[in-house]
């Protein structure tokens, strides 16, 4: 069998990528980062990335938000499941990434910007409002997290 080529960047891929996000509460507030390349440039998202060859998920999550933010977490089960597909200006695919959110708790850290994040925040719902968030990042937040939008003291997926 014929290895795939290897994807730069996760530009032009010959296949659809796995990539992992962790959605994390700390004092009613959740954690985003400011995203310094495509997708999502300039955008706040859910902190996530790739999942390499022998990781579990969880390990992806608990590695990426590790390299992204300098937090430690505890990644749980997924919470929401989504595609991100970007096309160039012929037509190309140019990002083809298959999304799971997982829910996971802040276990030690300090935030720092890292790895593919110009800024890093814990947002509260005022914040998420005023910021410039990614639709899919909002549509997470609303469709699972509506009690922490509404307010309420604990988020509940």
């Amino acid at each position: 069998m014929e290895k795939p080529e290897t994807i730069v960047n996760g530009a032009y891929p010959n296949r659809p990528l796995v990539a992992v996000g962790a959605v994390v509460f700390k004092e009613d507030r959740v954690l985003l980062v400011l995203r310094a390349k495509p997708p999502a440039e300039n955008h706040w998202t859910i902190p996530g990335g790739s999942v390499e060859l022998g990781e579990t998920l969880q390990e992806a999550a608990e590695r990426e938000i590790r390299e992204e933010t300098g937090l430690i977490i505890q990644a749980g089960e997924p919470v929401y499941t989504f595609d991100v597909i970007e096309r160039d200006s012929k037509g190309e695919i140019l990002f083809h990434y298959v999304i799971v959110d997982l829910a996971a708790d802040y276990v030690s850290g300090e935030l720092r910007p890292g790895d593919d994040a110009t800024d890093v925040c814990w947002a509260s719902f005022r914040d998420v409002e005023s910021l410039k968030v990614s639709a899919a990042t909002r549509k997470l937040l609303k469709e699972c997290y509506n009690s922490w939008q509404a307010g309420l003291h604990l988020p509940a997926p």
